[in-house]
């Protein structure tokens, strides 16, 4: 079975210190972990509007993406990056917060709409829909009208705990994902949810 043939990595998130901690940066929070563990360092490039870091794994080299745009307006940055570097929707792999998902839960898809997050609904207007997704379960509020406000806001300490255990355990897997595919990486982080 053969790897995906990922290039890019974008953790979306908001810019700033009084976002760094809310659970819309979560991914934010993926790409920064995958930089301290590869020996990456984030630096910020007007020309991609945003902070993008290398790093190797395995034998693939990849760049990370932190857009700086603000979440509403991430797909600008997405669009930059590919473009510069040639890098086609299918290679992007975009990391995000899931209100649909049960705290710490984790799932990967390649595809899809955007169910409401509007860092997505902004990459597919500027790439499409192709690009793969890792989802990071935040859980929801329960009343759509607390959504902007829940996402905004930092989880109380177990909820962020379980969320940074699925950033950690969902980052273990991207070496296998890069050589084995994504079904045995859907396999073990799905499973893995429904355990939590």
């Amino acid at each position: 079975m053969s790897g995906l043939p990922i290039r890019i990595i974008v953790g979306l998130g908001n810019p700033g210190p009084e976002h760094l901690l809310t659970r819309h940066n979560a991914g934010y929070w993926f790409v920064d972990l995958l930089a301290r563990r590869h020996g990456g360092e984030f630096r910020d490039y007007r020309k991609y509007s945003g902070e993008t870091a290398r790093v190797t794994i395995g034998a693939r080299e990849l760049v990370l993406l932190k857009p700086t745009t603000y979440m509403n307006r991430s797909g600008l940055s997405i669009r930059q990056l590919s473009e510069f570097y040639k890098i086609a929707p299918e290679e992007v792999l975009v990391v995000h917060d899931e209100l649909d998902l049960p705290v710490g839960s984790t799932r990967l898809k390649q595809g899809g709409g955007h169910g409401g997050h509007n860092g997505l609904r902004d990459a597919i207007a500027h790439i499409g829909e192709s690009f793969w997704r890792l989802r990071l379960g935040v859980g929801h509020p329960g009343n759509k009208a607390d959504v902007i406000d829940y996402v905004l806001t930092r989880a109380p300490r177990a909820e962020e705990d379980s969320i940074l255990e699925a950033v950690g355990a969902a980052a273990d897997c991207i070496p296998l994902l890069l050589e084995h595919g994504a079904e045995r990486v859907m396999l073990k982080l799905h499973t893995r949810a429904g355990k939590t």
